[in-house]
């Protein structure tokens, strides 16, 4: 017979754990033990942002822990975090809330990210410790590394981009922490990195940048710039940029000086694609003892079925070019008083063959049909370019083929699993943040999965 429930016997009194109902395969439990451990250093490092006097402050351990929570599960709202935290008891239970614990309020997020959290630098602290705790577990071999880029939408409106000279910061309704940070910004660009300004700008957040590399559909975006060990897929580094593949490609630079700085890491080889096959960042890779396993960046040559640059000869010793019909092309014929470094402002050298020797060559058809005389334009860093164009075909770069793969499924899984599609927050310390709040939970995944077992005389069926 079918039962009904009521309600008119409810109980007045309970006597509940709540440690006893989270599952031991839960995750929250599984990186508990972890989480403890980094955050006990932070601590210290903390007391000095929190005043003794007045009404006590809230813990930042809690504010960490809810963070951490809602990066785990795709929860980016701080309004909607809280609101999870009050009524989740495994929530809870990881932040050390007891049942009749009150929850912060989520305002109190963005006081201490912009105050207490930024000027502490504590989200890279929480990120090092991490990394630090799977170098203990031997998780972090250090010989191959793997980097690569994802976009991350901006929270800007695509529709509503300017052109710089189209904006007027002055506007009282401008004077936003983005806006300020990207004007405080603009006098500590690179001279030399020789960039258009952009076309388009967004008056909200100005910091990203206009792209259409994420899906083909141009909108404004950061590049999330993760460098991992190859060994567990460990997230060694991650960096915060304009989705500009320029600006890419010099973080890898800052990502491998400081990942050697901070833990003595320094790989044997590099694994990337083709964007940061450029000949700068080669000839780094090569004068810093790391071989590149990328591919080589070039534009088409030949495919008009003339002679291809690559069937002429470099001969360092006279710094000529040797044509295949055996005449030489030189950069300068003739002297100047003044010695010339033959370097154009785009980092290579100009090899112009003689006219009257291509005049009566009888390869100029081949050669150069639309021109008076050949020329052949050479990277500075060419002799770099070359030796990553000779590990092509090895066995060790089709092996770092695979396993960059391993870099692209970390932005797979971050979208996937954590939702992680759009910025929340704006300009690029904001961008910073959310970024290494994304590789600490990754890395705190990868941690418990690979240290976590079963406690004796557990059910092998997943509780959690």
């Amino acid at each position: 017979m079918m039962g009904r429930q009521t309600g008119d016997q409810s109980r007045l009194f309970y006597l509940f754990n709540l440690e006893a109902r989270i599952p031991e395969r839960h995750l929250l439990r599984r990186i508990n033990p972890l989480v403890a451990r980094v955050l006990a250093g932070l601590r210290e490092q903390m007391r000095p942002f929190y005043s003794e006097i007045g009404r006590p402050s809230i813990d930042p351990e809690l504010m960490l822990r809810m963070l951490i929570v809602g990066y785990c599960y795709g929860i980016r709202s701080e309004r909607r975090l809280c609101e999870e935290v009050e009524l989740h008891l495994a929530y809870r239970w990881f932040c050390r809330l007891d049942l009749e614990d009150k929850v912060p309020d989520h305002s109190t997020f963005s006081v201490n990210r912009h105050g207490r959290f930024r000027d502490g630098d504590i989200f890279r602290q929480l990120f090092e410790a991490v990394v630090r705790a799977c170098m203990d577990a031997g998780l972090v071999k250090g010989e191959g590394f793997a980097v690569d880029a994802s976009v991350i939408e901006a929270d800007a409106s695509r529709y509503h981009g300017k052109a710089p000279d189209e904006i007027d910061w002055s506007d009282p309704k401008r004077q936003t922490r983005a806006v300020e940070e990207f004007l405080s910004g603009l006098d500590d660009d690179d001279p030399n990195a020789e960039r258009k300004i952009p076309k388009v700008i967004s008056p909200t957040d100005p910091c990203s940048a206009w792209t259409a590399k994420a899906n083909k559909r141009v909108q404004f975006g950061y590049g999330l710039n993760y460098m991992i060990d190859i060994e567990n897929a460990v997230i060694v580094d991650v960096e915060a940029t304009p989705a500009r593949t320029y600006d890419e490609v010099a973080a890898t630079k800052t990502m491998i000086e400081r990942t050697e700085e901070c833990f003595d890491l320094k790989p044997d080889r590099l694994a990337a694609d083709t964007a940061y096959g450029t000949g700068k960042f080669l000839g780094w890779l090569v004068g810093a003892g790391i071989t590149p396993h990328i591919p080589v960046w070039q534009r088409p040559d030949g495919e008009d079925g003339t002679l291809s640059r690559f069937d002429f000869v470099f001969d360092a010793a006279s710094n000529t070019v040797t044509c295949p019909g055996g005449k030489r092309l030189q950069q300068y014929r003739r002297n100047f008083k003044q010695e010339r470094s033959g370097v154009t402002k785009a980092n290579t050298r100009i090899y112009r063959a003689s006219r009257a020797d291509c005049r009566s060559c009888p390869l100029k058809q081949k050669c150069c049909p639309n021109a008076s005389a050949r020329k052949i334009v050479r990277d500075v860093n060419e002799a770099a370019r070359d030796y990553a164009r000779s590990l092509k075909d090895t066995p060790e770069f089709d092996k770092s083929r695979d396993e960059r793969k391993r870099v692209e499924m970390r932005f797979a899984h971050l979208k996937t699993h954590h939702r992680f599609e759009r910025m929340r927050l704006r300009g690029l310390s904001g961008a910073r943040d959310e970024f290494h709040l994304a590789a600490i939970v990754q890395n705190l995944k990868t941690l418990a999965n690979r240290i976590w077992r079963p406690p004796p005389n557990m059910p092998t069926a997943c509780t959690a």
